[in-house]
């Protein structure tokens, strides 16, 4: 059963998405939606803040929620739900599975997590699309410590983004934004031509005290860029 919250999301990001509240539109406040939706102000005010982290709300104090920019691009030093993000470009999100599995720590994986070489960790391999265009590979490895239903999940009806927010609260974030070759594989799954180059975001997060995942994710570099504002 899809939660309250999850349904104010999708009210507000199908609004967004039709193109009925631009960038810049101020989105009704937390009590019309209370009324208008029949939920609690909490689950009205979760819906606009993760909407908000995600980058795809603005709210300024004392004035109001506004649509933020819906151009393809995201903040660098923020997390977002490639899903939600899609959506709220009007596109219409999908995704492929390509693995999901237990493998063994080796390596980098293996000092990250703090376990000895060959431990279990689980693995994720997924290509997200917009409007059947693939724009993002994500590969993911998860400590089965704080997520230990990883696997059982059905990430063609939630993304992995949305599920490790509920099981493990982000704690800390750790990203590195580079430009690089793709290899042959990167380029296959994200349906690039040869000689372009890609983002590869890389980003270790965690949570309760301990490292929740490393990922990497990559982007075609002729559909997608990364862009920040910030005050000192």
């Amino acid at each position: 059963m899809m939660p309250r919250y999850q349904k104010v999301k999708d009210h507000i990001l199908g609004h967004i998405g039709s193109g009925a509240w631009p960038a810049g539109y101020r989105v009704p406040s937390e009590n019309e939606l209370v009324k208008l939706l029949g939920v609690s102000r909490m689950t009205v005010n979760r819906a606009m803040r993760e909407l908000s982290d995600e980058g795809l709300l603005t709210r300024v104090a004392g004035v109001g929620t506004f649509v933020a920019d819906r151009a393809a691009h995201a903040n660098p030093l923020e997390v977002h739900n490639i899903a939600s993000e899609i959506r709220s470009r009007g596109g219409e999100h999908s995704v492929q599975v390509l693995k999901l599995e237990t493998v063994e720590a080796k390596g980098s994986i293996a000092d990250g997590f703090q376990t000895a070489p060959g431990a279990k960790v689980f693995h994720s391999l997924m290509v997200h699309c917009e409007n059947g265009v693939p724009v993002q590979l994500e590969d993911r490895y998860i400590n089965p410590n704080v997520a230990p239903g990883y696997l059982d999940v059905d990430f063609t009806q939630t993304t992995a983004h949305q599920y490790l927010i509920e099981v493990a609260p982000l704690q800390e974030v750790e990203h590195t934004l580079r430009a690089v070759m793709p290899t042959a594989q990167v380029r296959r799954h994200l349906k690039m031509p040869e000689g372009e180059p890609c983002l590869l975001l890389l980003r270790r997060t965690w949570s309760g005290g301990q490292m929740a995942t490393t990922s990497r994710f990559y982007y075609p570099a002729s559909r997608y860029e990364f862009s920040g504002r910030f005050k000192p």
